[in-house]
């Protein structure tokens, strides 16, 4: 009886060693293919961010050796540094009026361009570009000419009588914030695709039934158009979110910051602090207290959506 146990050991570890082989063998072609895409995860994603993770509770410049100091930055962070504050408040603002000006400019070009016109695509790809171009610093260095005070824009202003004097638009704490808040509204063409390809969706008899039951125009719009595109809404809404709390490159050419700190947003203060002084433990708890901010944003965004979000597949 034990040889017998002993042999039917013997041949089920065996038949488990070829198995296992056999699946190595059948998976060891996409291992390989995922390889690349593994290591730069491990090394350029997972690594930065629980070292970012460990030098914000540290004392911590490029040349020096990480201190260990608890939670000493973020006390410091949150009690007496009174910029933080200030640059938060400038994302917020500029959060709030960017997302939905940008949204507002995809969807009414996307109804535009919805249906199909002579030189429609070149239209569509026209005002696409700027969503590729709109973050460069060519285009921020072209819009701080076009808003200085002897820029096109108060040349245009002019000539149509509204204004009698130039004013420097980026000069002024009230309204430098707009000059970037407009920009970022200019950038609509990413949007604008994700939303042609929503309306795409919406079956024409819906828009028929509608036009039988005696709805005009804006009734079909915000009856029919609104309801059925709200999932394409919510997808813009928090990856333009996310976009706007990230900006940088246009309020640090542009601006740098000021006026009198009217435009220092997040991600520029976030620099100056890791980078420009070489605070990087104070740099990396700035950078996760903006992470904690993004996740609190969204997961508020995903929790109200049930009561606004329609999506045909749900049930009653």
């Amino acid at each position: 009886m034990k040889n017998k146990f002993e042999a039917l050991s013997t041949v089920t570890s065996l038949d488990t060693g070829m198995d296992r082989k056999k699946w190595l063998k059948e998976n060891l072609i996409g291992y390989t293919f995922i390889l690349p895409w593994l290591i730069g995860f491990l090394a350029f994603i997972l690594y930065p961010v629980l070292s970012s993770l460990y030098y914000s509770f540290t004392k911590y410049n490029i040349v020096g050796t990480p201190h260990w100091i608890g939670l000493k930055n973020y006390i410091t962070i949150f009690t007496s540094d009174e910029k933080f504050w200030t640059s938060l408040k400038v994302t917020f603002y500029y959060v709030i009026f960017a997302v939905p000006l940008r949204l507002t400019c995809a969807l009414a070009l996307a109804m535009v361009f919805r249906k199909t016109r002579p030189m429609t695509n070149f239209y569509r790809a026209a005002y696409y570009v700027p969503s590729i171009l709109g973050g460069s610093v060519a285009i921020s260095v072209v819009w701080r000419q076009l808003f200085a005070s002897e820029g096109a824009f108060n040349d245009i202003l002019i000539a149509l009588g509204l204004m009698n004097e130039r004013i420097s638009w980026i000069g002024h704490p009230d309204t430098a914030i707009w000059t970037l808040i407009i920009l970022a509204a200019w950038q609509f063409g990413s949007p604008m695709i994700i939303f042609l390809a929503g309306l795409k969706q919406i079956p024409q008899s819906l828009y028929e039934a509608a036009k039988i039951d005696g709805a005009n125009k804006w009734q079909q719009f915000t009856q029919v158009t609104i309801p059925l595109l709200t999932p394409v809404i919510f997808f813009n809404l928090l990856m333009q979110m996310v976009k706007m709390f990230m900006v940088f490159t246009q309020a640090y050419v542009i601006t740098k910051g000021g006026p009198l700190n009217s435009t220092l947003v997040y991600a520029m203060y976030l620099f100056q602090k890791g980078i420009g002084y070489g605070h990087l433990g104070y740099g990396s708890a700035l950078a996760w207290i903006i992470l904690i901010i993004l996740t609190l944003a969204t997961v508020i965004i995903f929790k109200t959506s049930n009561k606004w979000v329609y999506y045909e597949t749900k049930g009653d």
